[in-house]
């Protein structure tokens, strides 16, 4: 039960609701944010819970997650279910998009690894063979999307008769491809016409140079000054606002429009069979269609929820089954937007349990008890509509199956209603509901009336919540309702801090004790008389005053002392902090000094079997010369000592000079003696390959001589750019006069006429015309060439081509932001090898137009550009033709 019925507006959520809607991406979210309810359901709220974390997840750190064409057309789709009727082509357009999204996040919530079970316990039972399991990347969507159709071959079918445009395609039936074919001829036909009437009325001086034709209720028109328009024989069918002009169509072309009318008449006609005959294939699968469209407004709504926690700093707890409230660090989600410059929020932490299932907060007028209480209903509101909510990572939460409050007057002259009466009311309703089960939440309990009967009254009524269970969070300034947490069990005290030097609240939550009102030190900084303020002290008695001073000073002492409590416990972990630091630079430390140890040992071995083999060729060679055997003894009882000396008597006298780290001196040593013996051997030996060496010289610098060639003209690896154009790339390969240029991941063909080499910043133009007969090294050279070209995996320009468009929509763009689209798109476009292009800028006042033709006047590339013809957009359109 959520009471009263102006609950959510009391606390503010309707303000959340709203937050929401704005990052719902299309109606079927905000659907869902309409149709939002509370629960007291613990595993309904932690599968909720489970889905905004998972979309956190993606949201945070998926690139590829389909978030495009969430439409709603549940109405259309809705509408088709009688026989005879449609969607429209805009709407089948939308359905056909929205289609395909669905299909790719069913696809996108169906991943997963597979896993094997080979026999162990899973969720209690024993399973014999091994089975492969299916761990899904996000289990909770994945439980959405279980089960939702999709519609791969109704997409397919939608998209064979509509065009990205959302129009019915040319081809969709011969008949329609015949009409539409027919309908250009005739208005080619009608053009032409209209345009040579339009040159005779210009050169008679009827109309002005600069006038083109129009459209007016569909038919093609020129506009004419009154005074002239019974010069041109024809059917005056509209005038200006202005009355200064009117539109003609001259009778030449009547017959010829009434032919457009009804070859359009027909194309309608066409179009609205070929829809009909659409609607029909999808009629079979409305109930799936409305089902899936029910899944994409959930993923929307969820994607909200999940950017909302992302703006907000919020968790997703896991939720208890039993009435349960841990919030650490909790805020209010919608203070920060009123808070004045320069404050902040103070997080509060709050807790009820069981064993303390009340409590009662006390303290200074404005110090942020209702905003304590606000948060603490907010906040598990949120949490059981299924929504993230700003507390730190340690919060538990519960559910309650009821959530109660009375904040703020509930005067009601309609119903006869003072203030205090709707608080008796609300504490009638609250005693009759209340249970273990039950949150409530009362502002300033009490008040309303006479102090004594009202504190009475309260003292009463709380009575009854903690014989009933009855969860509950009270502000109250009473004297009598703050004693009673101390002779009833299950109720706590909580007091809103006071700097009383500063006299300033400091929003903060202590949760053990009352809190003193402050009454006297607030009366006192807002200047009251200091003999208004003696006689109120005299009338109220000095047991109070007392009583007040003695909590004043509690709530001091404990602040101190909680201050020197959190200062140690921190100073604690920054001890803890350094000694775990230093523990893990000695286990470092020590793990590196044994690796270079190692590493040193085994060096040494390395060296000593290398010395080895080396010795052993030496004394091969000396027998083979003959040598005397005392030479030969004393080569081998010097490797020997050497060895014995770095395995054994070395290394122990470097640890005790210095334990813990390698003895370097003796040891560069031996091994600087081993160097010395082994670049006295190959000194031997290079004197025998001297000849050979110089030969081998001589042969390679013949090599890179004849590898060599004088460049003329271009070659294969040049680095070059196409003139007119700032795009650089590099030659692969050349066939006669055409050059293959890799530019980016893009190949293409062009002529070398049109390429200029870039060389050391400077800029030469030359063109291959030699004809000469290749050698063999040009053979070779060639045939490299090809083996490079035919392992470059880079995409072709055939590739991209299929992704070019000859027009480009430059509507509504800044002139600067114009001119740069128009300049990639110009550069693509000669890359392409397009010839011609189209320039999409809008009439308006023209200021658009004469910015991008300014820019192609300067265009080396660009030979030609004029107005599109007048049927086809006239001098909204700017034709370009590329050389």
């Amino acid at each position: 039960m959520i009471y009263p019925k102006n609950f959510e507006n009391k606390l503010g959520f309707e303000e959340i609701r709203s937050a929401l809607k704005t990052e719902c991406l299309s109606t079927l979210g905000k659907d869902m944010v309409d149709k939002m309810e509370f629960t007291s359901n613990p595993d309904q709220v932690n599968i909720w819970m489970s889905e905004i974390r998972e979309m956190r997840r993606i949201i945070e750190e998926e690139t590829d997650f389909p978030l495009a064409f969430f439409f709603d057309v549940r109405e259309s789709i809705r509408r088709v279910r009688l026989e005879g009727t449609w969607l429209e082509e805009q709407e089948l357009h939308d359905m056909k998009r929205s289609l395909r999204t669905i299909d790719d996040l069913v696809k996108f919530f169906y991943r997963g690894d597979d896993t094997e079970n080979d026999g162990s316990k899973d969720s209690g039972t024993i399973v014999s063979d091994a089975v492969v399991i299916k761990k899904w990347y996000f289990p909770s969507l994945h439980d959405l999307a279980d089960g939702v159709a999709t519609f791969p071959t109704l997409v397919q079918q939608i998209d064979q008769i509509i065009d990205k445009f959302g129009h019915v395609r040319d081809n969709a039936t011969p008949e329609l491809h015949d009409i539409r074919r027919e309908l250009a001829q005739a208005e080619g036909s009608v053009s032409r016409i209209l345009a040579g009437i339009l040159r005779s009325a210009q050169s008679d001086g009827l109309v002005d140079k600069d006038t083109s034709p129009t459209v007016r209720d569909g038919r093609l028109v020129i506009p004419v000054a009154p005074a002239l328009k019974r010069r041109i024989p024809g059917i005056v069918h509209d005038e200006s606002s202005t009355g200064k002009t009117v539109f003609i169509e001259p009778s030449e072309v009547v017959e010829a429009n009434n032919k457009i009318r009804e070859l359009e008449r027909k194309e309608r006609q066409e179009i609205v069979r070929i829809l009909t005959k659409m609607a029909s294939r999808i009629r079979p699968h409305v109930a799936e269609i409305l089902d899936s469209y029910q899944f994409l407004g959930q993923i929307d709504f969820i994607h909200s929820k999940a950017k909302l926690a992302i703006k907000a700093n919020a968790f997703e707890p896991v939720v208890k089954r039993r009435p349960f409230l841990d919030l650490i660090q909790a805020r209010h989600p919608l203070l920060e937007a009123h808070l004045r410059e320069g404050q902040k929020i103070v997080p509060l932490d709050v807790l009820l349990t069981p064993e303390t299932h009340i409590l009662i907060i006390s303290g200074p007028n404005a110090g942020g008890k209702s905003v304590c209480l606000k948060t603490v209903g907010l906040l598990q509101y949120m949490l059981q509509m299924g929504l993230s909510i700003p507390v730190g990572d340690r919060s538990s939460c519960g559910v309650f199956k009821d959530l109660m409050i009375d904040i703020g007057d509930e005067q009601s002259l309609e119903n006869d209603l003072s203030t205090y009466s709707s608080h008796l009311l609300n504490m009638k309703n609250m005693m009759r509901q209340a249970s273990v089960d039950t949150l409530i939440l009362i502002d300033e309990f009490g008040t309303g009336t006479e102090p004594q009967i009202g504190g009475a009254i309260a003292e009463s009524v709380l009575k009854r919540f903690c014989e009933k269970g009855a969860w509950a969070i009270i502000t109250t300034h009473y004297q009598n309702l703050k004693h009673f947490a101390d002779t009833h069990k299950g109720v706590t005290n909580g007091a809103m801090l006071y700097d009383r030097h500063m006299m300033q609240p400091l929003f903060q939550l202590a949760i053990g004790r009352p809190g003193s009102s402050f009454a006297i030190d607030i009366a006192r900084k807002i200047g009251l008389p200091e003999d208004v303020i003696a006689d109120a002290s005299e009338l109220v008695g000095s047991d109070y005053i007392r009583s007040d001073k003695y909590l004043q000073d509690i709530v001091r002492d404990k602040r101190y002392w909680e201050q020197k409590r959190q200062t140690v416990h921190q100073l604690e972990k920054d001890l803890q902090k350094r000694i775990d630091e230093y523990e893990n630079s000695i286990t470092e430390v020590d793990i590196q000094r044994k690796s270079i140890i190692n590493e040193a040992k085994q060096k040494a071995r390395e060296l000593l079997e290398e010395s080895n083999r080396k010795i052993e060729n030496v004394i091969k060679e000396i027998r083979e010369q003959q040598a005397e055997k005392e030479e030969t003894r004393k080569l081998r009882t010097e490797l020997s000592e050497f060895k014995q000396d770095v395995e054994q008597d070395e290394w122990k006298k470097s640890k005790k000079k210095h334990p813990g780290i390698l003895n370097e001196e003796d040891f560069k040593k031996k091994v600087e003696e081993i160097k010395a013996r082994k670049q006295r051997r190959e000194e031997r030996k290079k004197s025998k390959r001297g000849d050979e060496e110089r030969a081998a010289q001589t042969l390679r610098a013949l090599a890179l001589k004849s590898t060599k060639t004088i460049k003329q003209g271009f070659d294969v690896g040049d680095e070059v750019r196409i003139k007119g154009l700032g795009t650089k790339g590099r030659i692969a390969s050349l066939e006669g006069k055409y050059a293959i240029v890799v530019i980016g991941n893009i190949k293409t063909n062009i002529p070398i006429k049109r390429l200029e080499i870039i060389d050391d910043g400077t800029v030469n133009t030359q063109l291959i015309d030699s004809e000469q007969a290749p050698s063999k090294m040009d053979e070779l050279k060639t045939g490299l060439q090809k083996y490079t070209i035919s392992h470059v995996t880079q995409n072709t320009i055939n590739d991209h081509r299929k992704e070019f468009t000859q027009d480009i929509d430059i509507r509504g763009m800044r002139g600067d932001e114009a001119v740069l689209a128009v300049q990639r798109f110009v550069d693509d476009a000669i890359l392409m090898g397009v010839s011609r292009v189209r320039i999409l800028h809008g009439k308006g006042n023209g200021t658009l137009r004469q910015i991008v033709r300014t820019y192609l006047s300067s265009e080396p590339a660009v030979i030609h550009y004029a107005d599109e013809h007048v049927q086809f957009g006239g001098a909204g359109i700017t034709v370009v033709d590329l050389g």
